[in-house]
Formats: C-alpha cells, structure tokens, sequence
C-alpha cells in the first residue's frame, strides 16, 4: 500500500494532469486554491462538494481548453491583484498579452503585473500563463528556471490553448516533465 505524498493532506482533492497533478484547496463553501504538483503526487478522492465540481471542471478543462470554468472562489488578493487578475481573465483563449500590455491597461509597471501574476491563487481559471515576457516566456508561478517544472506546466498550457505558433518564444524550450 502507498503512503500519501508527504503535504497531500493541505489538499481537499488532488486531481492527475497531463504535466503532473493539480492539487485542490477549499474551505467554507469556496475555493481557496489550485497549485500545480509535480508527477509524484498520487490522486486524493474530493472531500467536499466545491472539492468534487472544482475537479470535474479541471478534468473538462484538460479536456477541452475552451471550457469556461464556474467556480465559487474566495475573495482573496489585494485591490491590484484582483484588478490585474481581471485583466488576465479577459484575455482571449489561444492569445496572450505581455506583462507591459497588462501594466499599460491597468496603469502599472510590468513588475507589477508579474507579481500578481505570481500571486494568482487559481491557476487555469485566472489564465495568468496567458501573460508572457516581451522578448519570451517570462515567469510562472514565481519560478523562472527556463527548464524548470514550473516553466514546463507554462509552455504546454499555451500549446493546449493553441497559443503556440511556429517560432513562439514558448517553443524554443523542450516540454520536459
């Protein structure tokens, strides 16, 4: 018998990804969370309601990149993040937008924009990998190791969206997981 992956407990249900794992995080009636896990993490049955709908959505979503996520999410990040999270929500499927063209609609600095990204608490359903560098892939959930796990979950979101052009910076990098 397998012991659970040592921190699978902070998850109310983890759910299996083409790159890895998502690993699901309510609490109240909401949800509080979704993080990106590395293959190691063994799938963990929805322990509430908001649990089980949020891993569906996420299997609909692997599925088909069109599907529109429905979600009940907690109120969480300061006045400018939400403000930058909404930007990036009206992003279109299969586009992005640099940090630049999100600080200039916001009226900030790109710093800005990519600390919020960074601080996105719902991953997918805030696209916040829809927002790239303007000279290549940028960061990703506060990790900019090129070759990284973090990087990898990136570049195969914006292929799965159909983001990915011939000579897209996202591309120059292998997808390894």
């Amino acid at each position: 018998m397998n012991t659970p992956q040592q921190g699978s407990e902070i998850f109310s249900a983890i759910v299996a990804a083409p790159f890895g794992a998502m690993g699901i995080r309510t609490s109240g009636g909401v949800l509080c969370e979704l993080v990106y896990l590395p293959l190691h993490f063994e799938e963990k049955d929805a322990q509430d309601a908001v649990a089980e709908a949020t891993a569906g959505q996420v299997q609909r979503y692997f599925a088909d990149p069109g599907f529109r996520f429905d979600l009940p999410l907690a109120r969480v990040g300061s006045e400018f993040q939400r403000k930058v999270w909404d930007a990036i929500s009206a992003i279109p499927l299969g586009s992005v937008r640099t940090y630049g063209q999100v600080a200039r609609h916001v009226g900030s600095a790109p710093r800005a924009v990519g600390q919020a990204c960074g601080a996105n608490y719902f991953p997918l359903v805030i696209p916040c990998h829809r927002v790239t560098a303007s000279g290549g892939l940028g960061g990703f959930s506060n990790h900019d190791d090129q070759n990284g796990f973090h990087l990898n979950v990136k570049r195969w979101l914006l292929a799965h969206e159909g983001a990915a052009g011939a000579g897209a910076p996202w591309q120059q990098q292998p997808i390894l997981f």
